[in-house]
């Protein structure tokens, strides 16, 4: 059987990854789309690769609850907003949105909890 790369991953990975994180997986961009069509006003925010984590993107809501997940790459989650008809913003340029940080304000005993999408959890 071969295997389908559904979201480029693969593709678009590039030449070099990271040595301390894992790899992002299908499931990490499925969790990416399932927040973006479980909320309103969803925007993408790309993260860059560093030496110890693969790129990454968060995805914030229009009340500022925000997930992150690893995208492998800024042309994976390019695609993923294109196809969800989503805006999508350099994090290093436009900076984290201020309603993200009025939900961490508002909610400074909760986090998205990484296995569950979307998820708010105690800690």
């Amino acid at each position: 059987m071969r295997f389908r790369d559904r979201f480029g991953l693969r593709k678009n990975r590039g030449s070099s990854v990271t040595r301390l994180d894992r790899e992002a997986t299908d499931s990490d961009i499925e969790a990416l789309i399932a927040f973006a069509r479980s909320r309103r006003g969803v925007e993408f925010f790309v993260e860059p690769e560093t030496f110890a984590t693969d790129t990454t993107a968060v995805a914030v809501a229009h009340d500022g609850e925000w997930t992150r997940r690893r995208v492998g790459s800024p042309k994976v989650i390019a695609k993923v907003a294109r196809d969800l008809k989503l805006p999508i913003y350099d994090v290093q340029i436009v900076g984290y949105p201020a309603r993200m940080r009025a939900w961490n304000a508002r909610n400074p005993n909760r986090r998205i909890d990484p296995g569950t999408p979307g998820e708010a959890v105690a800690p």
